[in-house]
């Protein structure tokens, strides 16, 4: 097992790749800040065209972590790790014991769970070769549901602010990925009384959500132009860009992915069209949050996930006090709470 420290010239404490030849294991972890404690962050696998493309998601995500545990007034840091593989094809006995072995290099520093392309059976086997891991089978397990949860609050407070009603009934969804956190997202928008409409590249995944919950099904780049109240979007980053932005017929945008601005720059594109939006590291904090619960070494009490609700309206509620981006109020937020240590 080869471990080297990276120096990408960013603002995060430590980059470290590993690379084991012989689990053909590749891996980086990023440890973005420990400011308020260890840092954490799921574990995705990911097919990276390059190692350049890993380093920049791994990079991105870790920041998002810190701001994610500090809005959400967590005492963690962020980190983030990625594994370069294919996930459909790997030995995953193999290459999770390796990952465990790298996890535990840093002694507690960085705590990892699951996330894209991972599972809690996944993580069953890191813990075989490290104590520091969350989001176990006999752990806090899936944290898709608490997820989910929390993007509803989030959302229940844009809807506040746009429309001065928490009500979904007779509203429209239209959802982008119905993955787990997605899956569950509808669940609980169908049982508010929401119209759904759903896009994903795994039609099975779609049609489940059709299936279930009568929701209406459209091609993975139509769902930009769907007429419709929210706009979710809950599979990968970057969608919320120059080319996406000016399509969306929304005034509520909400979701679960991590990273869904493409650049910052996009959030005052939101700003520009009077689009309510929730940053996603807001939202999404649901599944920190509860695991937060099984890996807690300094005993702090660890809030509610329905605390995010509260969050999300002290966010938007600053920006519009400051005439700003909701984007740029939430880092405020965060920031903020990351000074105070």
């Amino acid at each position: 097992m080869e471990i080297r420290e990276l120096h990408p010239g960013t603002e995060h404490e430590r980059v470290v790749e590993c690379v084991d030849d012989a689990a053909r294991y590749h891996g980086i972890v990023a440890i973005h800040s420990t400011v308020l404690g260890p840092a954490v962050g799921g574990t995705r696998v990911w097919r990276y065209s390059t190692v350049d493309e890993a380093l920049t998601d791994v990079l991105r995500l870790s920041r998002g972590m810190s701001y994610k545990a500090a809005a959400a007034g967590l005492y963690f840091g962020g980190g983030k790790c990625v594994i370069i593989a294919d996930n459909q094809r790997m030995d995953r006995e193999t290459i999770f014991r390796a990952h465990g072995r790298f996890i535990n290099y840093f002694g507690g520093r960085f705590i990892t769970g699951e996330d894209v392309g991972t599972t809690p059976a996944d993580m069953e086997i890191v813990r075989l070769e490290t104590a520091h891991v969350a989001g176990t089978m006999h752990g806090s397990g899936d944290p898709s549901p608490f997820t989910a949860r929390g993007v509803f609050l989030a959302m229940t407070a844009a809807a506040e602010r746009r429309w001065g009603s928490s009500s979904f009934s007779g509203r429209t969804v239209a959802i982008q990925g119905c993955g787990h956190v997605g899956y569950h997202l509808a669940r609980e928008l169908h049982a508010a009384g929401a119209k759904l409409v759903v896009a994903d590249i795994d039609a099975a995944s779609c049609d489940r959500v059709v299936r279930e919950m009568g929701a209406r099904r459209v091609g993975t780049e139509e769902i930009f132009d769907v007429e419709a109240d929210v706009f979710a979007p809950c599979a990968l980053g970057g969608i919320l860009n120059d080319g996406t932005i000016p399509r969306l017929r929304v005034p509520v945008v909400c979701g679960a992915a991590n990273n869904q601005l493409a650049e910052a720059r996009h959030g005052d594109a939101l700003e520009a069209r009077g689009i309510v939006y929730v940053p996603d590291y807001v939202a999404n904090a649901g599944g920190l949050i509860h695991g937060a619960s099984e890996v807690n070494p300094g005993g702090h009490a660890v809030p509610s996930v329905e605390g995010i609700y509260s969050t999300a309206r002290e966010v938007l509620e600053l920006a519009q006090r400051e005439g700003i981006a909701a984007s740029l109020a939430a880092d405020r937020v965060a920031e903020r709470r990351l000074r105070r240590g």
